[in-house]
């Protein structure tokens, strides 16, 4: 009888992706190739913000016979060294974003060695690669990831003298589909150039056609720094493997040197709360000045326990960047001109106990606000995490469940989905839940939910007031119209009635009455929403906040 355990075989993680290329995105002709767009394109993003580069990006597609397509992605970044160009864009899960504490739009260091992958499996081709660091020499090469192993290799390598700067990549696809679609790669970068005023785009279609995103700010964004992680957002099993390979002399030097907000005065703090009652003799005393190698897993467990009894200061946010409220509104007036744009940032959050996050969300009303749709234009949601497009997978995003539970006709909009309507939201964080390593829709937390609804609801506010300040004007307009309309012959009637007065001295008094009335009832109006102590505005206290509100 054969045993089950003779088939038992060791495999590398890039044959599973191999056959689970749907979790990195590759799922659909056209997804797949605006995965491949969107995997390039942060990768230069993040650089030029490592770096402190205004990014110049640009994206050429090309179709070939058999529905082969070639995409070629450049940007004037600070390239790859040659030593490691290899695993960084031909092994999965190698990198510099994985182990590092800040906000990055890449997180897991398997994007680009994906494409790699992809396009390897599809046509059976190496992907080009062309880089320059500055040092006045360019080597280029082309690249293979060998499946069985997770291991890159390079072949064609060139070494020659050059003044380019930056990193070139040409990779060959099938499977894939460009078009214009609402999951395309001309609407991703759109989406891109929304989120990232600073950074000019260039696509140029397999038409031809040339499409330049031009960025609207010479401002660099403010680089986050790299903190260290909170106590209260790691578990036990974090802090063994931490204390273990730990070079500090002492439990509690690791804890202060390891861990953010952790002070000299908080370990005797811990040490109390562990120790309480206990002699050094008891078999749970917890000995802070013992070398950390020597922690046991009971004791991490006391220790993690101690961390939720102490009060901490929140984590540092220097960790994370968000676009900014006057960068948000210059983009989506230059992007969507809309009539009216309301632009909020909620102060930092923490989830999960202990990770540091922010929600920017912003409202454009009108001009080419919102999304095409069979009845007309309806309501639009456009959702990014770290400044980059979330085009997928929105039905299980926390950004959408958050605008969809917001009661939208306490704001004017009778029917979110038929009005010119685009919501913005961007979720910034040194550590974004995704659902999957596709990194397209956000987990449903609810600290998460809770502050996107809160943020969209402020910005709500004020669309409420513009709508209806509109719909006033409106309305008056024609009341002076259907009015209007019986001057004339009334100030040549009642002349004639009375025997006296002349019609066209009685119609410029009858317009004149008209007018006045009307915008004394406008100013009425204005009145009622607020005094001029600004204490009352559409009937509710003013400074309370509409989502306290609504939670009451």
């Amino acid at each position: 009888m054969a045993n089950a355990f003779d088939e038992f075989k060791v495999h590398s993680v890039a044959e599973f992706f191999k056959k689970n290329r749907q979790m990195l995105g590759f799922s659909g002709r056209v997804r797949s190739l605006t995965t491949v767009v969107h995997e390039y394109v942060t990768n230069s993003l993040d650089a030029a913000e490592e770096a402190g580069i205004l990014p110049d990006i640009s994206v050429e597609i090309k179709e070939f016979p058999n529905e082969h397509y070639v995409v070629k992605a450049e940007d004037n970044c600070t390239g790859i060294p040659q030593k490691h160009v290899g695993k960084a864009l031909g092994m999965m899960l190698a990198g510099t974003k994985f182990h590092r504490y800040m906000q990055q739009r890449g997180q897991q260091g398997i994007g680009a060695s994906g494409c790699t992958m992809f396009s390897q499996i599809t046509t059976g081709k190496p992907v080009h690669v062309k880089s320059g660091t500055g040092n006045g020499k360019v080597f280029e090469c082309d690249l293979f990831i060998d499946l069985k192993t997770n291991q890159p290799k390079i072949t064609n390598f060139v070494e020659m003298p050059g003044d380019f700067k930056g990193l070139s990549i040409q990779a060959e696809f099938a499977e894939v589909k460009y078009d214009k679609s609402t999951h395309s790669v001309f609407e991703y970068l759109k989406l891109t150039a929304i989120a990232n005023p600073h950074a000019q785009i260039t696509l140029i279609e397999p038409t031809g056609e040339k499409t330049v995103f031009p960025r609207s700010t010479n401002q660099i964004p403010k680089r986050p720094s790299e903190i260290l992680p909170h106590p209260l957002g790691i578990t036990t099993n974090d802090l063994i493997e931490k204390a273990h390979h730990s070079v500090s002399r002492k439990v509690g030097s690791f804890l202060t040197t390891e861990f953010s907000r952790v002070s000299n005065d908080k370990i005797k703090e811990i040490d109390g709360i562990v120790n309480e009652g206990k002699a050094p003799d008891n078999p749970e005393y917890v000995n802070f000045e013992k070398k950390p190698s020597e922690l046991k897993w009971p004791e991490a467990e006391r220790i993690i326990l101690a961390f939720q009894k102490v009060k901490w200061i929140a984590p540092s946010t220097d960790s994370i960047t968000p676009i900014g409220k006057e960068q948000v509104e210059k983009s989506l007036r230059n992007i969507l001109n809309p009539e009216f744009v309301s632009v909020t940032e909620r102060k930092p959050k923490v989830f999960r106990g202990g990770v540091p996050f922010m929600v920017e969300a912003a409202v454009a009303y009108g001009g080419q606000a919102g999304t095409k749709t069979a009845n007309g234009i309806g309501g639009d949601i456009i959702r990014f995490a770290n400044r980059a497009p979330l085009l997928f997978d929105g039905g299980g995003c926390a950004t959408t469940e958050a605008v969809k539970t917001i009661d939208w006709k306490r704001y004017d909009i009778k029917d979110f989905e038929n009005e010119p309507l685009t919501v913005f939201i961007n979720f910034v964080s040194v550590y974004v839940p995704y659902t999957g390593a596709g990194k397209q829709a956000i987990s449903l937390e609810d600290e998460i939910i809770q502050e996107i609804r809160y943020a969209v609801m402020e910005v709500a506010r004020d669309l409420e007031r513009y709508v209806h300040g509109k719909f006033r004007a409106h309305e008056r307009a024609n009341k002076i119209k259907a009015i209007m309309r019986y001057v004339k012959q009334l100030s040549a009637d009642l002349p004639d009635l009375a025997g006296m007065g002349k019609p066209d001295q009685l119609e410029a008094k009858l317009v004149k009455l008209i007018e006045t009335k009307y915008m004394q009832g406008e100013l009425e109006g204005d009145e009622e929403e607020g005094d001029e102590n600004g204490e009352v505005k559409n009937g509710k206290p003013e400074g309370k906040d509409d989502a306290e509100e609504e939670e009451q």
